[in-house]
């Protein structure tokens, strides 16, 4: 499975890679004791939203500090809109929008100082676009920032993020802590900053639907390492679940099952589509699907 994940990642990181990139990360390590992100290859080509997966301690928040420069890395490069981010950061920082897993406001600011702050933060804010994301949001302009709740922290930062004419915007678990319906709504903004073609979203979450509603391409990592990077389009065509009986399973071409589950009422198998007889029934897999199915294969 970590061959055909690295083949995979090797395909798109070169077809990527001869269009326009937001974000171009080549051959990135950064080791702690008792973790290492290892040689990760990734490509976003502008005017794409792309869904970075894994599970808890996988290596999502790191690669991201890394893209912010927030943590140095040990080896490989990382260019954001054509610059290199240790040397050149700061030049691209007006283009990037970031909301991180804890929005770093100050305690004892309320949104409308917030806004105060940040037209002389930034040369594009524009304030009467963010108070009209607080307004859509339902984010209190007086209220401290002390007293919000997780949910409406991350709100606020969403608000902050689209309101300086961002090209790229970068979120860690920004969906996290709303409820169903504001999610919805959150969704719809970032797929609708992405209809402009220069604007681009590199975005993890624990909250997979979120992804695939909007994702072009899903990244999977794994204990440090890229099992999968590909469109999402191509993943769900490609692959598909079989339910079957053990005897049945036994008759697929062992190449073709990338992961399975037994139970006492069968096997549930992922498979490549291409690869199965026609007489097998395939149902449609979920990108959560694929990933914890992959993930239980590595």
């Amino acid at each position: 499975m970590n061959g055909m994940g690295a083949d995979r990642a090797g395909l798109e990181t070169d077809r990527a890679g001869t269009e326009a990139s937001a974000i171009e990360i080549r051959d990135l390590c950064k080791s702690y004791p008792g973790f290492s992100l290892d040689h990760l290859n990734l490509t976003l080509p502008c005017g794409c939203i792309m869904g970075l997966i894994g599970e808890n301690g996988a290596g999502k928040s790191t690669t991201i500090k890394l893209i912010l420069d927030m943590i140095r890395r040990d080896s490989g490069t990382i260019t954001i809109m054509g610059k290199d981010n240790q040397q050149r950061l700061n030049a691209t920082k007006e283009d990037i929008g970031v909301v991180l897993d804890e929005v770093g406001f100050p305690e004892c600011l309320n949104a409308s100082q917030v806004n105060r702050i940040m037209k002389h933060t930034y040369r594009n804010w524009k304030e009467d676009v963010f108070f009209d994301y607080l307004k859509k949001l339902s984010v209190p302009e007086k209220k401290p920032f002390q007293d919000f709740s997780r949910g409406m922290k991350m709100k606020l930062g969403i608000a902050a993020a689209l309101s300086h004419d961002a090209k790229l915007l970068i979120l860690d678990e920004a969906t996290s802590g709303l409820d169903p319906v504001v999610r919805d709504e959150v969704v719809e903004m970032f797929s609708e900053f992405t209809r402009d073609e220069s604007h681009s979203i590199l975005m993890s979450s624990h909250i997979v639907s979120d992804l695939e509603k909007i994702c072009d391409y899903i990244a999977f990592l794994h204990k440090g390492k890229l099992l999968l990077c590909e469109e999402k389009d191509i993943l769900l065509e490609e692959y598909g679940l079989i339910h079957c009986t053990r005897e049945a399973i036994d008759a697929i071409e062992p190449s073709a099952i990338k992961g399975k589950k037994e139970s006492p009422y069968g096997v549930e198998a992922l498979v490549l589509r291409e690869a199965v007889p026609e007489e097998i029934s395939i149902s449609p897999v979920t990108i959560e699907e694929l990933f914890v199915f992959m993930v239980k294969e590595a």
